[in-house]
């Protein structure tokens, strides 16, 4: 079993290719040999209010029912709205069969705001797939992204948590992000992203064990698919970053019931 551990499905503005996207994204898959990809559909325009992640979650939801073979659901959800974003996460775990969460940056990870979100994920034995890269400028769009260090302080808040550091590859300093998770044994980094420089598959594996590492593409499908193919690791480390990994995290929603 390969899963892509974060993928997106489309966002479905009216008049819209978003049929032909989500189509293409299924058969990418297929070409390379993914099996599942868990997805998310963020809002354009952020921070996201509760209609607007509610609408993204029912997308989400419909991407589920027709491709029901591939497609497994994060529900993305704005922490700032407390009550409504906790209500959103339980249904769509409890009743939509959603996998996980994920968080974008409208708040950093470590602020007190998205501390009952993180509670209700291990209360439902469900990951957190957060958006994060450590970049050597201010990313002006971005104020309140998270990086490699503030996951590893929540994941210690946290340890019970699984929490996903997003994108090695996103862009950024990637051999920081490494260092700065070190410390954190509980948390996951997921290998996607454009970014395929040589080495860098090699020491999050040496540094952090392929046991946290967990294989994605972000949409950037035969850079993903690539680095970890042509990763100079063991046959026993590759099959865990490419689905065992993150088997063993769904199977923790079932352990939580």
């Amino acid at each position: 079993m390969v899963i892509d551990a974060h993928a997106h499905l489309a966002w479905r503005a009216e008049g819209g290719d978003w049929e032909e996207r989500d189509r293409a994204l299924i058969d990418a898959a297929d070409r390379l040999g993914i099996d599942r990809l868990c997805c998310s559909i963020l809002t354009p325009a952020r921070p996201s209010d509760p209609d607007g992640f509610r609408q993204a979650n029912d997308w989400v939801a419909d991407g589920m029912a027709r491709y029901p073979d591939h497609v497994l659901g994060y529900c993305y959800v704005n922490p700032g709205h407390g009550r409504e974003a906790l209500a959103e996460i339980r249904h769509r775990i409890e009743d939509d069969g959603f996998i996980g969460v994920k968080l974008y940056n409208e708040y950093r990870c470590h602020e007190p705001v998205v501390w009952p979100v993180v509670e209700l994920c291990i209360e439902l034995g469900v990951p957190i797939l957060h958006h994060a890269g450590h970049s050597h400028y201010y990313v002006e769009a971005q104020p309140r992204m998270s990086d490699g260090g503030m996951i590893a302080e929540l994941a210690n808040r946290y340890p019970e948590a699984m929490i996903i550091c997003g994108h090695i590859g996103g862009g950024g300093d990637w051999e920081w992000t490494i260092e700065a998770l070190r410390h954190a044994p509980t948390a996951f980094l997921d290998t996607s992203g454009s970014v395929i420089d040589e080495g860098m598959i090699e020491m999050a594996v040496d540094v952090l064990g392929a046991d946290r590492l967990l294989f994605a593409c972000d949409m950037s499908m035969t850079a993903g698919v690539g680095k970890i193919r042509g990763a100079r690791i063991s046959d026993d480390d590759r099959r865990k970053i490419l689905g065992g990994n993150m088997e063993r995290i769904l199977a923790r929603r079932g352990e939580a019931r």
